[in-house]
């Protein structure tokens, strides 16, 4: 299988709302905030929740929704900032990121995030866990969500992430897709690059230059039927 590398439709942000979610952003100050980590997800995030994701605050409890898991939890400002922006909570709440009595922690927490499926920030756990819950649907009879998982490319290091890509692929778990944030700062590469480590345990994969919301739409939207699609979105390095 041949890697996709998807180039510009639309242009470079733009999404005529997207310049709103750097506003947000600057709401949460303090200590912490792992800005590079945060900005680096931006504007995938954005595409997903503005034109991919079947969720709203209204179905974030409907068992049809689409689920999305945040991997990368150790920078959430970007993802706070745009669950504020579609309605989960009041942008007010950002202002208090990371205080004692906040519940926008420095990891998201489910319990106290509206809007998040999982309690994240220990790297290596999110794709294993967006495994199991296309397997729980499945068991359910639910074949109609989809779930998608946001990791870093440092994660792909950890051997829970091994595990993850050679099940899904053989399994045919097409309701699977995860993003992943390449910003170059893996400790181990891969020969090929890291959509031809997915392409190799038989996922459907495409690399998209990462802020290129044109591009990230296609990728995100291309049919794979049969197969779980990873989308590797290029950002600048880290640092």
């Amino acid at each position: 299988m041949t890697n996709t590398t998807i180039t510009s439709v639309r242009g470079l942000h733009d999404s005529p709302d997207f310049p709103d979610v750097n506003r947000l952003i600057a709401l949460m100050t303090g200590a912490e905030k792992h800005a590079p980590a945060a900005h680096s997800t931006t504007d995938a995030l954005w595409v997903l929740y503005n034109r991919v994701l079947r969720v709203t605050p209204a179905t974030a409890d409907d068992a049809g929704r689409d689920r999305f898991l945040l991997s990368k939890g150790h920078g959430p400002m970007a993802y706070y900032a745009i669950l504020a922006a579609h309605g989960f909570f009041d942008e007010k709440l950002l202002r208090g990121f990371g205080t004692y009595d906040s519940p926008l922690g420095h990891h998201p927490d489910r319990l106290l995030v509206p809007g998040a499926e999982i309690g994240s920030g220990s790297l290596g756990h999110g794709l294993p866990l967006a495994v199991g819950t296309v397997l729980g649907l499945r068991a359910q009879g639910l074949t109609d969500p989809r779930v998608w998982v946001l990791v870093g490319d440092a994660e792909l290091d950890e051997g829970s992430n091994h595990e993850a890509i050679a099940h899904a692929g053989p399994a045919g778990l097409d309701q699977l897709h995860t993003l992943v944030i390449d910003n170059a700062s893996a400790t181990h590469g891969w020969p090929g690059g890291i959509a031809s480590r997915f392409e190799a345990a038989g996922w459907s994969a495409a690399t998209v230059d990462g802020r290129d919301h044109g591009a990230l739409y296609a990728a995100f939207t291309a049919p794979h039927p049969g197969r779980p699609r990873a989308v590797v979105a290029r950002v600048e390095p880290k640092g």
